[in-house]
């Protein structure tokens, strides 16, 4: 018998499931405001996430956080972009700076 706790389904969300979850609650909405009306929330909700990692509890971290997620999968969806695919493309097989699994490029350049 495993030590280890079983992963519960409800917790493990993959990313192209939480973005199509997305879509199905506010695509319409979305394509409604467009891009730039969704790109200032997306802006919002990283300035709320900003405040909340110099003051915020826990709780309020975790849902900083998850309304970036979600803002930033709105804005996805109405470009048409598809997360998982763009992730897996960019950094699927490594840093896209110095192709390596474990970052070794230098502290302060942008990988």
């Amino acid at each position: 018998m495993s030590s280890q706790p079983t992963p519960s389904p409800a917790r493990d969300v993959s990313l192209t499931d939480f973005q199509a979850k997305i879509k199905a609650m506010y695509y319409e909405k979305d394509v409604q405001r467009g891009i730039d009306g969704t790109f200032m929330w997306l802006m919002e909700e990283v300035g709320e996430l900003a405040s909340a990692l110099r003051e915020g509890t826990p709780d309020e971290l975790s849902g900083e956080f998850a309304d970036v997620l979600a803002w930033l999968a709105t804005i996805a969806n109405v470009a048409g972009i598809d997360l998982g695919e763009a992730i897996q493309k960019k950094y699927g097989t490594g840093c896209p700076g110095c192709n390596r699994m474990v970052c070794t490029c230098p502290i302060d350049e942008k990988p």
